[in-house]
């Protein structure tokens, strides 16, 4: 967790020939040269993987940062508004033509080891919400490099772990505003989205399942039990031979309600994705898992504000009710679970097992279960050592004077385990804690808006990228090969005049 977007690519793109601007001609082909460096970023951080795609991501942060107060002042000029308390008049010379390749949604499916086929759309609209959309994927992105150093081989210090989660809930929190701010423009089209990772069902997830990773993050920043079960299955953490980890006291009836406005949020966005058409299936169970993972860690949070009361077998009930919604367990009696409970332990065991091996690896594969068997590791962890406590049973102080006299109710500790059902029914309302915060268009500084004013340097096009077009690759690649003579060396062509190649 988060999960682990694609960034989109995009083809090249001169603004010049669909845009001019009287009063600032240099606009257009200044915002060309900053979405062809763009591009090139992000075409280059396709290539990359694990670890040098995490420290990649600053530049394609960057890049983009760069590009859109250009993109938003041509946005402003084609709709009358001020830039920086300036008249800026952009003039529409004709329709823009703009390619972007899809990530979490697509209009047929791409044969088995390609990409998607990139989607044509014709309006300017088009590109800024695709912009848009890649900026909220890099900050969700930067969320996920800072969490994975809590499940690194170094164990971190309470206040790294700390940073680490205050960092990542912050960039959560702006991707949830980068999407929020797309919905609402979303809303205003008169026309169907011309590609499903803009619609309006799609942004809203992606709003939701932000803010619901970030609720989630407010929890863990107090929740000492994650991190307890994480340096147990480290294998380079010696600090357990030289003391016990420290496990304060938690608010568990808070938290479990601020992990239930969790579930909901990302119950919502399963909701509006399901109406927004062909959507990527991790993406779909991510987000299933997540809404396992709030429930269980509630049903957790519950029972440990029931054990601070005492009521160790209520405790007991709300962690195998966790454990049913983490989707671990069956209902309770039910005899066929219990039949097949080793080959499922021994599943889950494997689970497990596969995704610390992820985690040693690091890359993209890891954390797709939302954190779900870390949740089970700590609801597992709890159970074993309530149910040993609830099965003790306590001696007479002074047995070893008198002999062994009857024990009395008060020397039992023994608690009956009542059903989990009743106690899921009378879960408690969720709590918010976010609240998405505006999106601030980030626009150009008035001295940079002056030198608009001034002719552009050279009658060119602009600077649209050094990257190769794939696409164009794929469709001239074959006339290209056809000239070549096989087993030649390559740029050695066919005889002119014949119709075939000379051996």
């Amino acid at each position: 967790m988060p999960f682990p977007f694609n960034l989109p690519t995009t083809s090249s793109l001169s603004f010049r020939p669909y845009l001019s601007s009287p009063n600032h001609p240099s606009l257009p082909l200044t915002a060309t040269t900053h979405r062809g460096l763009l591009r090139d970023i992000l075409k280059s951080h396709k290539r990359l993987s694990g670890s040098a795609a995490g420290t990649h991501l600053p530049q394609v942060l960057s890049a983009l940062t760069d590009y859109l107060p250009y993109l938003f002042a041509l946005d402003a000029g084609l709709s009358g508004k001020t830039v920086a308390a300036e008249e800026v008049d952009v003039v529409l010379e004709k329709e823009i033509e703009v390619e972007w390749r899809p990530t979490i949604g697509s209009t047929a499916l791409p044969l088995r080891g390609r990409d998607p086929p990139r989607i044509k759309m014709r309006s300017l609209e088009s590109e800024l919400c695709f912009v848009l959309s890649t900026l909220g994927y890099v900050y969700t992105l930067l969320a996920r490099s800072r969490l994975y150093l809590l499940h690194g081989p170094v164990t971190p210090s309470p206040d790294q772990r700390t940073n680490a989660i205050v960092a990542a809930r912050k960039h959560l929190l702006q991707a949830a505003s980068i999407h929020q701010y797309q919905l609402d423009r979303v809303g205003q089209w008169t026309t169907p989205a011309p590609a499903v990772d803009i619609s309006s069902g799609a942004v809203s997830a992606l709003s939701s399942l932000a803010l619901a990773e970030a609720t989630l993050l407010a929890v863990l920043k107090d929740d000492p039990y994650p991190a307890v079960v994480s340096q147990d299955r480290n294998k380079n953490d010696n600090e357990w031979m030289i003391k016990a980890p420290d496990i304060p006291k938690v608010r568990a009836h808070l938290f479990a309600r601020l992990c239930l406005a969790s579930a909901e949020h990302a119950r919502k966005a399963l909701a509006a994705l399901g109406c927004s058409g062909r959507i990527n299936d991790l993406l779909l169970d991510y987000i299933g898992d997540l809404q396992k993972t709030s429930r269980g860690k509630a049903c957790r949070f519950l029972a440990i504000d029931a054990d601070l009361g005492g009521k160790t077998g209520e405790a007991i009930a709300w962690l195998r009710g966790g454990r049913r919604e983490l989707g671990f367990a069956k209902k309770d009696g039910d005899e066929e679970a219990k039949r097949r409970g080793g080959l499922g332990g021994w599943r889950k065991q494997w689970t497990e097992k596969r995704e610390d091996k992820k985690i040693e690896r690091g890359g993209d594969s890891w954390g797709l279960d939302a954190g779900r068997l870390e949740e089970g590791r700590v609801i597992d962890m709890l159970e074993a050592k309530w149910v040993k406590m609830n099965d003790t049973v306590g001696a007479d102080p002074v047995s070893k004077y008198s002999g062994f006299l009857p024990l009395t109710s008060e020397q039992i500790n023994t608690q009956t385990i009542p059903a989990s059902d009743p106690l899921l029914a009378s879960m408690p309302s969720g709590r918010e804690i976010h609240s998405v915060p505006p999106y601030h268009v980030p626009e150009l500084d008035a001295d940079v808006l002056a030198r608009m004013r001034a002719p552009p340097d050279t009658d060119g096009l602009g600077f649209r990228g050094d990257e190769d077009d794939s696409d164009d690759e794929e469709r001239d690649g074959s006339s290209h090969r056809a000239q070549d003579l096989p087993g030649a060396f390559p740029g050695s062509k066919t005889v002119s005049g014949s119709g075939s190649a000379y051996y």
